[in-house]
């Protein structure tokens, strides 16, 4: 997908500040969002460096160059964030930087496991796409951090290629690694009804690892997520490949578009929604159909918009 440029017109370094009643600088819309991205990454420790800091500004376009410019004019920092080691913080958590170091760390020696068993999902039948995501997607994970997968199938075979996946999520356990593809939605099924500021991220952050074609029609299909994070076009890395099936795997699909293979698919969702509904009860950000598996149990989406609306009004209290 293209870059976005800038489409707000952004005062620059030489304007005078404005001000309010108290003599206070008044933010402008793109200083404001810049706060309000680090308040959201705040809320798991993540500090952000200025690319980062660009690409989650929260509703506000801005250019490259006119958003480096917005951070030497001097209202945004130290005023209302901190720099250190080119890293922006909310002011009094510059300790979150060792924090990230620390995690960066030990992302790096969880990506190559990450990737390995995200290209044997890849190859399996029906799978058209998968992306990390989660902690590791951003490269913030903890001891015992899950390896989190958004995977995009053929239609009519989600659950087919869900079993499938199940395999390697066995395989890693016996490896010592998490797995959870818990996250599966057909080909037909891709718009994304969820339109909030958490599942923005999610898209923004996801790295595909394999079938970038879909990605982009994923993308392309969730254009709602461009209007709260507008700088955020594309992966925020480049860490894909190829999708290479193979005669093993074509075999396996034509053998499987058959009747016998729809009645295969339909006994199997039957079969996990059933199981899936007895173990976790309603949840509202789980839901399984023919067209997708949402796995999200646990409440953890409204959890964190609650603690960042919450954690925002706090910060912005404190804004001019």
């Amino acid at each position: 997908m293209a870059s976005v440029e800038s489409s707000v017109s952004s005062p620059m370094a030489s304007d005078p500040p404005m001000t309010n009643n108290s003599g206070k600088s008044i933010l402008t819309v793109e200083e404001r969002a810049a706060v309000q991205a680090a308040a959201y990454s705040d809320i798991f420790d993540y500090p952000l460096t200025a690319a980062e800091l660009r690409r989650y500004l929260c509703g506000a376009s801005i250019a490259q160059a006119d958003f480096e410019c917005l951070l030497r004019r001097g209202r945004l920092v130290p005023g209302h964030l901190s720099e250190i080691d080119g890293y922006y913080t909310l002011p009094g958590r510059e300790g979150i930087v060792a924090t990230r170091l620390r995690r960066e760390s030990d992302a790096a020696r969880l990506w190559p496991r990450a990737l390995h068993y995200g290209r044997l999902i890849a190859s399996l039948p029906f799978v058209r796409m998968v992306a990390v995501t989660g902690e590791l997607a951003v490269n913030n994970v903890q001891p015992g951090s899950d390896i989190d997968y958004f995977i995009v199938t053929e239609p009519d075979r989600v659950w087919m290629a869900r079993a499938l996946a199940i395999g390697v999520v066995h395989y890693a356990a016996r490896r010592g690694d998490v797995v959870c593809p818990n996250y599966l939605v057909s080909e037909r099924a891709m718009t994304i009804d969820d339109r909030n500021l958490y599942t923005a991220h999610e898209l923004a952050q996801m790295v595909p690892i394999a079938g970038f074609a879909t990605y982009g029609r994923l993308r392309a299909l969730n254009g709602w997520a461009d209007a709260l994070l507008p700088n955020a076009a594309g992966p925020p890395t480049v860490a894909y490949a190829a999708i290479h099936g193979g005669r093993g795997r074509d075999a396996a699909e034509s053998a499987l578009r058959t009747r016998a293979g729809a009645r295969l698919e339909r006994w199997e969702m039957e079969r996990k929604i059933r199981k899936l509904t007895r173990e976790h009860g309603p949840q509202a950000e789980a839901s399984f159909t023919d067209e997708w598996c949402k796995g999200h149990v646990g409440g953890h989406e409204g959890r964190i918009l609650a603690r960042f609306d919450e954690h925002w009004q706090a910060v912005e209290r404190q804004m001019p």
